[in-house]
């Protein structure tokens, strides 16, 4: 048998002979279409779901990308058989080269993405996988193939990973840190009128909510009230010890007084309450919403001046999907609710829950299910409306700092509070 010819790999496979070391394993070709083949089916399903779901464009566009990763991979497979077996193909070495790069380059970063999740069965197999198509680069690598046009291939090969490595920065770096994108609320106080029996009076407010990013937003929860509040004046200029008292009172007070020389203020008083969006609802990019309310107070009432909030919490379309989202239970009623809820003796609940769905299919396979719940309390102290999202039966747990950011990241989570908005009532109780 003469010896194989050293001139390279194309020529090598005129003379029809298969590499030297392939006639010693026969195991190696195997095990490298094994992983190739196992590659393309765990990537291609999530690049098929990816490009028929993901909530962003990028999203999709990252489906096609393992799509694309997919064939590749089967590619490589067939020309690793080709280059070891038959040498039919002149380029089959290059290819199962590229197609096993590909594979170890996109392994790497589906690992770090699951690396994220809850699943300890896909963070397996994505090690597995990604140390089995780094072995198959090595493996094809030792063989030579001898590439043409080596820095057109090289030219190739750095493209598609910058593309690769610039389409997960911007998913999982810039867009979660992304903080610019915020609704505004809102609040216009309308002409008061006296009933016809001049025993009441009501003040028409207008909410309006308005989107001005490029992304939509779903509501949470969104809660209207109105406090009314008693002031009265002092003769004298008050001491320095009743404005630090004051001082002391207003950062734990959602009433936020004014330091005053004069004015003596009062603990607000909760007068009217009630959402003034549907839960679950939401509000696309560049939109807007107006709704009125009317808060009606008798002609009498011992208030000097009432202030107004609106308040909502919201989440982004392009980081979750969301079910619709239903009143599950109150704080009354013997319904269960998160202990620190318990502890708000001075506040009762709605609770709204709905399930939420992960913005790609990386995510949905790899985290547990998350569900959110809304609660909107109120009391005589005042109301407010906010959104919590856990696995289930996590509702007790107090998380850290640290988890609620997180949280509010992954999710696009944004607090929105307007007021307040006040308005004297003497010239309205001067009319009766």
């Amino acid at each position: 048998m003469s010896t194989p010819p050293k001139s390279g790999f194309c020529s090598y496979l005129r003379a029809g002979r298969a590499p030297a070391k392939t006639q010693r394993s026969q195991t190696t070709p195997v095990l490298i279409l094994l992983v190739l083949v196992l590659t393309a089916g765990y990537l291609g399903r999530f690049g098929i779901e990816n490009l028929n779901g993901a909530l962003t464009f990028m999203g999709r566009v990252t489906g096609a990308g393992l799509i694309a990763a997919s064939i590749t991979a089967l590619l490589g497979g067939a020309a690793v058989m080709d280059y070891w077996f038959r040498g039919s193909f002149p380029y089959s070495g290059i290819v199962a080269l590229a197609g096993t790069a590909a594979a170890a380059l996109t392994n790497l970063m589906v690992l770090l993405e699951v690396a994220n999740g809850d699943s300890r069965y896909y963070l397996a197999a994505s090690i597995l996988l990604t140390a089995g198509s780094a072995w198959a680069v090595f493996a094809v690598g030792r063989m030579s193939v001898e590439i043409p046009a080596p820095k057109r291939v090289a030219v190739a090969v750095l493209a598609s990973a910058a593309f690769a490595i610039a389409n997960f920065g911007y998913q999982n770096l810039y867009q979660p840190y992304q903080h610019g994108a915020r609704p505004v609320i809102k609040l216009t106080m309308g002409k008061p009128e006296l009933s016809m029996d001049r025993k009441s009076f009501a003040i028409p407010v207008d909410i309006t909510l308005e989107n001005h990013s490029d992304v939509g937003f779903y509501v949470m929860g969104g809660e209207f009230h109105a406090m009314g509040e008693t002031v009265t004046m002092d003769g004298h200029d008050r001491l320095r010890q009743q404005w630090r008292d004051d001082a002391k009172r207003w950062s734990k007070s959602q009433d936020k007084s004014p330091l005053s020389r004069r004015e003596i203020h009062q603990a607000g008083q909760l007068v009217a309450a009630q959402p003034w969006m549907v839960q679950g609802n939401w509000i696309e990019a560049s939109d807007s919403f107006v709704t009125r309310t009317v808060v009606q107070l008798p002609i009498d009432t011992p208030y000097d001046q009432v202030a107004f909030y609106a308040t909502a919490s919201f989440a982004r379309k392009d980081r979750l999907g969301l079910d619709s989202v239903k009143l599950a239970r109150d704080s009354w009623s013997g319904g269960k609710v998160p202990r620190w809820m318990k502890e708000q003796a001075n506040f009762d609940s709605l609770i709204y829950t709905g399930r939420v769905h992960e913005n790609n299919s990386i995510n949905a396979h790899t985290m547990d299910a998350r569900f959110v719940a809304i609660y909107w309390m109120f009391g005589t102290q005042g109301a407010g409306v906010f959104s919590s999202i856990t696995r289930k039966g996590e509702e007790d747990r107090k998380t850290t700092d640290a988890e609620n950011r997180a949280v509010s990241n992954r999710y696009g989570l944004v607090d929105v509070v307007t007021g307040p908005i006040q308005r004297s009532l003497w010239d309205i109780k001067s009319r009766r």
